[in-house]
């Protein structure tokens, strides 16, 4: 199964704190975030690896190269202009073989097992399955919300109140069917979350095989979308992440 990272958004919320890097290529214990989840591919398996840049494509193109010396084949897709994260993954379909494909977010790392994962995606016959972290502060992120059978029914807006228990966020880690690109428009930048997968939630039980589904884990995950979280990571890696560092 190929992996494809996101990699190619502008990370205007961070510029303050990286001014001169493209958010994936921000330092975390001395290397690029972008770098651990590469090696979190290759830990798991990955060796295919497509990475979707826009913004500075060719800082992270310089330091990745083929992705040889990271033990794995990097090949990439390079939006001219900004197609969202759907529209992304549109354009890079041309270098993706199979019918399923792993995609990440390559300003979040979630700690998970991959291959559980695909495995309850192709358990419950899926057309996307989302990876999901259960957290006291998730406003931020925006809560995702489950029926009994692991079918995602909605996704909250950021900033939206939470629960004495926080409430479930995108983990940014996906399993998702070739077909899903069926639904994201050619002609203008689409978001994932808010326009195909919302689509998939208003749907119901329109959309073929069980939607979208969602699987929670408990594992360390972190985010460095906003600059305090990216200064708090920055010189402190939690321990998963200074594992991959070797």
């Amino acid at each position: 199964m190929h992996a494809i990272i996101l990699a190619g958004g502008l990370g205007t919320r961070l510029r303050e704190a990286v001014p001169d890097l493209p958010k994936p290529m921000a330092p975390v214990g001395g290397r690029p975030f972008l770098e651990y989840l590469v090696r979190q591919l290759r830990q798991q398996g990955y060796r295919d690896v497509v990475l979707c840049l826009g913004y500075r494509a060719e800082a992270i193109r310089a330091h990745f190269g083929d992705g040889a010396a990271l033990g794995v084949r990097l090949r990439y897709s390079v939006e001219n202009e900004p197609l969202g994260t759907a529209g992304a993954l549109r354009l890079a379909a041309s270098l993706l073989e199979g019918g399923r494909w792993l995609v990440l977010n390559g300003d979040s790392f979630f700690g998970i097992s991959f291959d559980r994962l695909v495995a309850r995606h192709e358990d419950a016959g899926a057309t996307a399955t989302l990876a999901l972290r259960r957290l006291a502060e998730a406003s931020r992120f925006g809560v995702v919300e489950l029926d009994r059978q692991g079918r995602i029914t909605h996704f909250a807006a950021k900033g939206a109140a939470t629960t004495s228990d926080g409430g479930l966020v995108n983990g940014g880690a996906y399993v998702i069917e070739r077909t899903l690109l069926e639904h994201i428009a050619p002609d203008r930048p689409v978001s994932l979350e808010s326009e195909v997968f919302a689509g998939m939630i208003d749907a119901g039980a329109d959309w073929s095989g069980q939607g979208l589904q969602g699987v929670e884990f408990e594992a360390p995950f972190v985010d460095i979308g906003v600059p305090e979280d990216y200064l708090r990571l920055r010189d402190n890696p939690v321990s998963v992440l200074a594992g991959l560092a070797s």
